[in-house]
């Protein structure tokens, strides 16, 4: 395995509903997802995360809860991906369309896990019972895991 970088994904859940943006372009696109991306030098993860929610949909965040991590590799790439995962159930604004994601709000018995990347089935449901976890997942291609760990954390 080869070096990481550092990445943000932030799901607003007010329940009964979970906000998924669909990605327009780039890496992941046609797939919903949370909000995030790269933490830029000199940002931490939590600033970099509200930035990327701010960026991709409108929306502020006061306070972000971090809930997972999870490690990526993808067959052929040197580079993991560090993947931070946050939650929050306030933010102000209205959701709006970026040039990178279309922002929808989703019944939480109807995830369109169909649409997702397939990891999204194995950890979403700990997100969803406010559990925490590590993991990481390996992939060949966009669709395939090779393999992959999770498990509940007690801190994240």
């Amino acid at each position: 395995m080869g070096a990481s970088r550092l990445y943000t994904l932030v799901l607003v859940l007010q329940p009964p509903r979970v906000l998924l943006g669909m990605k327009k372009r780039g890496f992941g696109a046609g797939r919903w997802n949370g909000f995030g991306g790269k933490v830029q030098g000199g940002e931490s993860i939590e600033d970099g995360a509200k930035r990327e929610l701010w960026e991709e949909c409108g929306l502020t965040a006061d306070t972000l809860h971090k809930v997972g991590q999870i490690v990526f590799e993808f067959v052929g790439e040197p580079e993991l991906m560090d993947v931070h995962i946050f939650r929050t159930d306030s933010v102000r604004g209205t959701p709006a369309e970026s040039d990178e994601m279309r922002p929808r709000w989703f019944q939480l018995d109807r995830i369109p896990f169909g649409d997702m990347w397939p990891d999204d089935s194995y950890w979403f449901p700990l997100l969803l019972q406010n559990k925490k976890f590590h993991g990481y997942f390996k992939f060949q291609g966009p669709n395939t895991i090779l393999d992959y760990t999770l498990h509940e954390v007690d801190e994240v």
